[in-house]
């Protein structure tokens, strides 16, 4: 392999990193989710604790030094300098081969008609028919829920928390809210979507691109995102903009939102957001931070002619061995679902200040994934109610150890 550096000090970009097992070893498989390259990198799991010092602040030696006195062991040269060649030849390094191939996937990207759906033919049905059958099987499912009383409905909902896991674990919670907002979405002029973005810490990342499903195009909002501009600034708005092309929690949303207006078009505003980890760090509330308060404005002042739909796109709670914790038991069950339900009731209740303290609370221990979306949902909405349409816990790993918690919730 030939070894070329265009940086002393390697800084590994912000990337999609899980454990991996193939032939009875460890790897982390790493990949870029703004897909700068198709190119992924299965890398030993002892050699991966080198990664924590790609940081941009140390040299080669710099590196093995530090991992020796992390670990205890000497990092061999020839080990370190291969990875660290395998990492810039995948374009995983913040330096100018990665950065000349930015400019040029985001010229493309938005020279493109559309935002064409990533996970189409692969986490679901390309083809219409095939994706309607998926979804009304879900949707008849529910109604059979219905007819035993199971539910009841909110009535005059202006907006909903969906989950953004996949269809196979998620597609009854999906069905359970989307079934009972059908008119809310079907009447909507304008659909404001916040989704957590997984792979970046911007608080707000904006496209101007439209986004597409296999039903059609969903039209992106120029004069929402135009006002969201004013606030956020063009360069804050749009740093992470490639996210959007492979980030999976607005397009398995939006694609529901397409099938339940039978195919018909609305205007669309894709926000993805970042995490509140600042929040819960500095003790500081969300409900006092000047960009929040400018957004949400922004948002309501320019969609105050439309109907408007709000949508939360957030799933709930992500443990075990699969997301760095310990296994989880029974009794590691019944608290999860206590938390869950907390955040649940925080929910129902209209309480969005409420909600973000009991994650707060806890430091987030439970990893909750929504928590941006949902807060700002509720935010948008002023909501003073909900009820929750759903939950399920789906499995993480292949042992049951591992967990991630979903819901729904229709908001008043």
């Amino acid at each position: 392999m030939t070894t070329v550096f265009t940086s002393d000090y390697p800084k590994l970009r912000p990337l999609d990193m899980r454990p991996h097992t193939q032939a009875g070893q460890s790897y982390i498989l790493l990949r870029d989710p703004t897909q700068l390259s198709d190119k992924n990198l299965l890398v030993p799991q002892f050699l991966a604790a080198a990664l924590v010092y790609c940081d941009g602040a140390h040299d080669l030696q710099a590196i093995g030094r530090a991992f020796e006195r992390q670990h205890g062991v000497m990092l061999p040269a020839d080990l370190l300098t291969e990875l660290l060649a395998a990492l810039d030849e995948a374009l995983m390094l913040e330096n100018a081969r990665t950065a000349a191939m930015r400019t040029h996937t985001l010229a493309a990207y938005r020279q493109a008609p559309f935002r064409p759906p990533a996970l189409a033919g692969q986490a679901y049905p390309a083809e219409v028919g095939a994706l309607q059958r998926l979804f009304q099987r879900y949707l008849d499912e529910v109604v059979e829920e219905e007819r035993t009383g199971a539910s009841t409905l909110v009535t005059e909902a202006r907006g909903l928390l969906s989950p953004h896991i996949d269809y196979r674990r998620g597609g009854p919670v999906y069905a359970q809210v989307w079934k009972r907002a059908a008119a809310l979405v079907k009447q909507a002029d304008v659909v404001i979507m916040f989704g957590t973005d997984h792979y970046g810490s911007d608080p707000f990342t904006l496209t101007r691109q439209n986004y597409a499903t296999p039903y059609g195009v969903l039209p992106t909002a120029q004069w929402v995102i135009d006002a969201l501009i004013d606030v956020i600034g063009e360069e804050a708005a749009f740093a992470g903009e490639l996210r959007h092309r492979g980030e999976h929690s607005l397009e398995l949303v939006a694609t529901w939102l397409h099938h339940m207006r039978d195919g018909a078009p609305c205007a669309f505003v894709p926000i993805l957001c970042g995490g509140f980890h600042s929040f819960i760090r500095n003790g500081q509330a969300p409900a006092a931070d000047h960009l929040i308060n400018c957004v949400i404005e922004a948002l309501g002042v320019t969609t105050q002619q439309q109907r408007v739909a709000v949508i939360a796109s957030g799933d709930l709670a992500h443990v075990g061995p699969a997301f760095g914790g310990r296994p989880l038991d029974q009794t590691g069950r019944t608290r999860l679902r206590a938390a869950d339900d907390t955040l649940i009731e925080e929910m129902c209740y209209g309480r969005a200040d409420g909600f973000f303290e009991a994650i707060r609370s806890v430091q987030d221990r439970n990893n909750v994934c929504g928590v941006a979306p949902i807060y700002l949902t509720m935010r948008l909405l002023a909501a003073t109610h909900g009820e929750c349409t759903g939950y399920a816990t789906c499995p993480a790993d292949e042992h049951d150890t591992s967990v991630v918690t979903v819901g729904g919730v229709l908001f008043g």
